[in-house]
């Protein structure tokens, strides 16, 4: 299955974080799934499972994904989550637009989908009261549009309110992009991720050149 965007965000219309909480459907088990909105649309601001010691994985745009029913990215995630001693991980995204292939995404940030990713990225951080793991795995495709590294500048600022730790799995590529989850063997450890600013500003030095 394929998702290609029917439209840009802005003309889709963008349903705010705290109504897209609200329940409206009963198809998938909600003691074990979190996914919000709880039906498929244009964009995902969240899909995981439940525990006390999630690893949140970070991707760049959500793709079909659904409860019961993972892609093998999201499946990668999950094993490499509960390899590493997590009982659940959760996927969260840079940009919350749905599209299966990043070429697809919209060409400019839409200021309000972002605004309401950050406040479902708040949201999740705040759920949880020890210091929330962040897995940081998006690979290559952050240079897609220039606007995917301060979206993800954001996220390192609120994190860094919440204690939020850092983390990459496998082999950082020469340009120092994080591993994406696909290709990764399941026990794959995590490692620091100490430099996150320092290779944020230097994505979005690059776009300015």
């Amino acid at each position: 299955m394929r998702h290609i965007p029917s439209s840009d965000t802005a003309h889709a219309g963008v349903l705010p974080f705290e109504e897209a909480l609200i329940p409206t459907a009963d198809d998938f088990d909600r003691s074990r799934w979190l996914y919000v909105p709880d039906h498929y649309s244009e964009y995902r601001y969240l899909l995981g499972t439940r525990g006390q010691c999630p690893l949140i994985c970070i991707g760049i745009n959500p793709s079909t994904a659904v409860p019961d029913r993972l892609d093998n990215t999201l499946k990668s995630a999950e094993r490499i989550a509960l390899h590493n001693g997590y009982d659940s991980f959760i996927m969260f995204n840079v940009y919350a637009q749905r599209a299966t292939d990043p070429d697809d995404m919209e060409r400019n940030l839409n200021p309000v989908l972002h605004k309401e990713n950050m406040k479902a990225f708040s949201w999740l951080l705040s759920r949880f009261s020890s210091a929330p793991d962040l897995w940081a795995a998006w690979g290559a495709i952050i240079e897609k549009r220039p606007y995917l590294p301060g979206c993800v500048l954001d996220m390192a600022e609120i994190g860094r309110h919440c204690g939020a730790r850092w983390f990459t799995a496998g082999p950082r590529s020469k340009a120092g992009h994080p591993h994406h989850p696909l290709y990764l063997k399941k026990d794959a450890p995590l490692d620091p991720f100490d430099d996150l600013t320092d290779y944020l500003h230097m994505l979005e030095e690059r776009f300015r050149r």
